[in-house]
């Protein structure tokens, strides 16, 4: 394992612009209207033409972005495939304009059947089970009043409609694009089923593998009971067995880097620790929503909110489903989550 963290590009490409990380091997940036201002995308060449690695939001601006790419640093090749990476907005939204003008979409399984669903389920206002979500959490009544009134943020608004059909991608199948031979590792809990790609001394890691942030691992209204941290957790950790001296981690944001299998123990245990802080604030009962601040250990604005829920949940069900803290609904149905007494952790490892 290597004993620290390098980027060996330390500066992102222009706008419009490319940088060569390997022959046939295009690194490229598109902006993002959010806190997190970027995505990284990746262009693999053949003789017939481009493979695009994830290719940011749909959007007027995302599309003018696209055809300075397209008109400059990929002018030479037509885009003949764009494989997707996870269904989050970010890596498909553009997916099915590229798809609509003769690309072949390459996708998992999991990822294709999320991002279909959710781009064809627009709702005009947050639906029931939405506002008994936040109400669980511990929202108060007048934001989940305010929240009722409003258009809820829909995948439409940012992916461009999807083709009906794709091409799989599934654990250990080999591909062979731009010159190289990769193989596929699958990675859950940020998003499931999340495309990995491994050749040689390069990663493919998407928004598995980020060198100096941590993705987002939420529960969400979709999966109240869903348990993604331990995903996570274990995807980690498996990775970590695939991680070698000198690899060069092509990540979904941020800069290149080596030192994957530090990188991957420090993702680890940063979790645990933020477990543990967790576990030593719910010496009372707490709501969903008073705990951000032993996890997050900043103040969270209106803006970050809505993630910061989705994370503190999911560290809530990971304590919860392995007996070290229990929940009741209060008079109201507001969930209160309390560390447990010693007897009942024993008893709960027994």
């Amino acid at each position: 394992m290597m004993t620290e963290i390098r980027y060996p590009f330390p500066e992102p490409p222009a706008p419009g612009a490319a940088i060569e990380i390997r022959p046939g091997l295009l690194w490229l940036r598109l902006p993002l209207p959010m806190a997190l201002d970027h995505v990284n995308v990746y262009a693999l060449a053949d003789p017939e033409g481009w493979t695009l690695i994830d290719c940011g939001f749909y959007s007027p601006a995302m599309v003018a972005e696209w055809d300075k790419l397209l008109a400059g640093p990929l002018a030479a090749r037509p885009v003949r495939r764009v494989l997707i990476t996870h269904h989050h907005p970010d890596h498909i939204g553009m997916a099915g304009w590229f798809v609509a003008r003769g690309a072949e979409l390459m996708i998992s399984r999991t990822a294709w059947l999320t991002a279909r669903m959710l781009v064809l389920d627009e709702e005009a206002r947050p639906t029931p089970e939405a506002l008994a979500f936040w109400h669980r959490a511990g929202l108060s009544g007048a934001e989940i009043a305010r929240r009722a009134g409003e258009r809820p943020f829909n995948f439409a608004d940012c992916v461009h409609p999807l083709p009906p059909g794709f091409t799989r991608l599934s654990e250990g199948q080999g591909l062979h694009l731009g010159g190289r031979d990769w193989q596929i590792r699958l990675g859950q809990g940020h998003a499931p089923d999340q495309v990995t790609l491994w050749s040689g001394d390069l990663v493919l890691g998407a928004d598995q593998l980020l060198p100096s942030i941590s993705p987002n691992i939420g529960v969400s209204v979709l999966e109240p009971e869903a348990d993604p941290l331990a995903e996570w957790l274990a995807s980690c950790t498996r990775l970590s067995g695939f991680a070698s001296p000198g690899q060069l981690v092509l990540p979904g944001h941020k800069l290149p880097f080596t030192g994957l299998g530090l990188r991957l123990a420090q993702l680890i245990e940063n979790h645990h620790s933020a477990l543990g802080r967790l576990s030593d604030w719910l010496t009372e009962p707490r709501r969903a929503i008073e705990c951000f601040q032993p996890l997050f250990r900043r103040s969270i604005g209106p803006r970050e909110q809505g993630l910061a829920l989705a994370e503190t949940l999911a560290h809530l069900n990971y304590l919860y489903l392995r007996g070290q803290i229990t929940r009741a609904a209060d008079p109201e149905g507001v969930m209160l989550w309390q560390r447990s007494a010693p007897c009942d952790r024993a008893a709960s490892e027994r």
